[in-house]
């Protein structure tokens, strides 16, 4: 690994809901890109159009999830400090964007970034597939037990699902200036091996306790 792997995540306050409808996911899609950089941002409230310029990184995105009121990114540092800095930049712009098209004040997030370090060989084999998986909370939430009935259905949904780098990883160009996948491509393997391992997961009630080991 380049640097330490982090699982990044937060949430909104009070577990209010962070995008309401597709502008606003796109809003937080583009904000992964153009806040991932060591130049300052022009302004938090950015235009539709922005001049474009070299690109120092930050951090490295791997892997990323957009849910209503929470997100999760995959992430290795670049930069000094580049994962504080990110996080920071990212945050404060998303929240200033969404406060300023909803005509609210206050914070947005429920509190500090969590930061947790993948220092597991168990945790680092799993973790992509957890992000990824999470969009199946809204119809298939027994995935969390390995308890889908119906595999093809699942993936079939998740496939409908833009707001994560899931497509990226299964061959489907969606937000691929997001990410760095050679590491995770290599973990992962071939698509076909990756959609099988996908359907081992939702499917095996062994494997579920995983994810609760993750989120707690």
């Amino acid at each position: 690994m380049e640097s330490p792997l982090l699982h990044v995540l937060n949430r909104g306050v009070e577990k209010r809901a962070i995008v309401l409808d597709d502008k606003d996911r796109l809003r937080f899609i583009h904000n992964l890109y153009i806040f991932n950089d060591e130049h300052p941002a022009p302004n938090y409230i950015l235009p539709e159009r922005h001049k474009e310029f070299t690109r120092k990184l930050l951090v490295h995105i791997h892997a990323f999830c957009l849910m209503d009121n929470h997100y999760h990114l995959l992430i290795s540092e670049v930069a000094d400090r580049g994962v504080s800095r990110f996080t920071h930049k990212f945050n404060m712009g998303y929240a200033k964007y969404f406060n300023e098209r909803y005509a609210r004040s206050g914070v947005l997030w429920q509190g500090a970034t969590k930061k947790i370090p993948i220092a597991r060989e168990a945790h680092f084999m799993y973790i992509p597939y957890y992000i990824h998986l999470n969009p199946l909370d809204f119809k298939y939430p027994e995935w969390r037990e390995g308890r889908v009935r119906n595999p093809a259905e699942a993936l079939e949904y998740l496939r409908a699902y833009r707001w994560s780098s899931h497509l990226d990883y299964s061959g489907v160009r969606n937000f691929p200036s997001i990410i760095q996948k050679n590491l995770l491509t290599d973990v992962l393997g071939k698509i076909t091996r990756y959609e099988k391992e996908i359907r081992e997961i939702i499917t095996t009630p062994d494997i579920a306790g995983e994810s609760e080991r993750i989120e707690n």
